[in-house]
C-alpha cells in the first residue's frame, strides 16, 4: 500500500486536522454497490495518511463507498470520537482517477473531489 507510482483508480487521503498531521493506520474499505458486479477493497492509511493501492487501475461506471474505521484510529491517538466510521459514497460516470480525500476530527469530517 505505498508508492506514488500506483495506478489505481480510486485513491484517498486522510489528514487529522485536530492533530495536524496525516492520519496513519486508518483501516479503509472500498466497496463497488452492486450486487452482480461486487468489488471489495481493505487497506490502511501509510505514514503520509495516504492510500494510493486501492483496487484496480480501471473501475466502471457505477456507485463506490470509501468506509474509514475512525474509531480505531481516534483510539490508538488517545482522543475522544463522536464518529466511529465515516462512509463516504460517490458515483465513478468516466475512467478518470477519483481521489477522495477525508479531513478528520473528533467532531468533525468533511471530504470532497480531489485531484
Amino acid at each position: 500500500m505505498s508508492g506514488s507510482n500506483s495506478t489505481s483508480a480510486i485513491t484517498t487521503h486522510v489528514l487529522d486536522t485536530a492533530l495536524g498531521r496525516p492520519a496513519a493506520g486508518v483501516a479503509v474499505r472500498l466497496t463497488r454497490i452492486d450486487p452482480d458486479h461486487p468489488l471489495t477493497v481493505d487497506a490502511f492509511t501509510d505514514d503520509d495518511g495516504r492510500v494510493s493501492e486501492l483496487g484496480p487501475d480501471q473501475v466502471p461506471a457505477g456507485t463506490y463507498q470509501l468506509r474509514f474505521d475512525t474509531a480505531a484510529y481516534f483510539a490508538a491517538t488517545g482522543q475522544e470520537c463522536f464518529y466511529p466510521e465515516v462512509s463516504v459514497t460517490f458515483t465513478v460516470t468516466d475512467g478518470r482517477h477519483h481521489h477522495v480525500p477525508l479531513l478528520l476530527s473528533p467532531f468533525a469530517y468533511s471530504t470532497y473531489r480531489g485531484s
